[in-house]
């Protein structure tokens, strides 16, 4: 999976940028030149109308979405919910595969469509929002900023009694990584490359969560959410400072097609009202989950 690395693309190869304004050096792209049967997606009053909106979400993804049971679970559908209610229609849900990088994503799923069957959805959760990255995808409207999400460790508790690792340590202890995500490329590159021979790659971070729980590993490294959701009566987690880390936490939000303005407006609306009154961190309580508020 690359979702992580999606983060990767839009903020960390980006973070340069926020020391001075971000779209100093960007260059306007052309605006798409579309007729009438190429328009995508629809206006808030139609959603209204039909009485229920369509939200892209990553499929497989826990704690985030994914299906159990044949029912949408996890932070983003609740959160999606709380959307569609507060417009006043049903949320349905459209599970998507990560692609190649954070723009054909929401290409795909919301301001063009794939190449190949699918649809494009009203709204995409979990997006990162990054201002540098912003400018360069006009197609698209970053709104609703509903949480943060940051780099943990995950670790064994036996193997660490008195101090908890920290990413020295892994010159000689093991420790579990999604593949292609932000904890393993910062992990392979530490202190030019020394960590290499203890980085134990894993398709998802629930894999790597699993292998610290069976003792094949001493320590997982990834996206705090996803770490808490996997612990054990064995593991624990902590957030010690990563040196040399260019972003260790990033704001999530959503995307909605730019040709809707009021739907994107309402979507934020709902979002505000929603940590205002404390709905959404009770949705990462629930899940066992630490919130961490956004910066909006």
């Amino acid at each position: 999976m690359l979702r992580s690395l999606l983060i990767a693309f839009g903020l960390v190869l980006g973070s340069a940028a926020h020391a001075q304004d971000p779209c100093a050096d960007y260059t306007p792209q052309a605006r798409p030149q579309n007729v009438d049967r190429d328009i995508v997606g629809q206006e808030l009053d139609q959603i209204q109308d039909q009485g229920h909106m369509l939200f892209a979400v990553y499929e497989d993804f826990p704690p985030y979405s994914w299906e159990e049971g044949g029912q949408p679970r996890g932070v983003d559908i609740e959160i999606a919910r709380l959307i569609a209610e507060d417009l006043g229609v049903e949320a349905r849900f459209n599970f998507v595969d990560a692609g190649e990088n954070l723009e054909a994503d929401l290409r795909n799923n919301i301001w063009q469509g794939p190449v190949i069957g699918g649809r494009v959805s009203n709204v995409m959760m979990r997006v990162p929002y990054d201002s540098a990255f912003k400018c360069r995808v006009e197609q698209v409207v970053f709104t609703g900023q509903y949480a943060a999400e940051s780099i943990a460790i995950a670790y064994d508790k036996a193997s660490y009694p008195d101090e908890k690792p920290v990413p020295a340590y892994f010159r000689y202890d093991t420790v579990g990584v999604e593949n292609d995500s932000i904890a393993d490329f910062y992990l392979t590159s530490f202190v030019g490359g020394q960590l290499a021979g203890n980085i134990r790659h894993f398709p998802t971070m629930a894999d790597a969560m699993d292998a610290l729980s069976n003792g094949e590993v001493m320590a997982s490294m990834g996206p705090l959410s996803q770490l808490e959701f996997g612990l054990s009566d064995s593991s624990d987690v902590h957030q010690p400072p990563l040196a040399g880390f260019a972003v260790s936490k990033w704001t999530l939000g959503v995307a909605v097609n730019f040709r809707y303005r009021p739907l994107s407006y309402a979507v934020d609306d709902a979002i505000n009202y929603a940590l205002q009154d404390g709905r959404i961190p009770a949705i990462y309580e629930s899940y066992g989950l630490t919130f961490q508020a956004p910066e909006r």
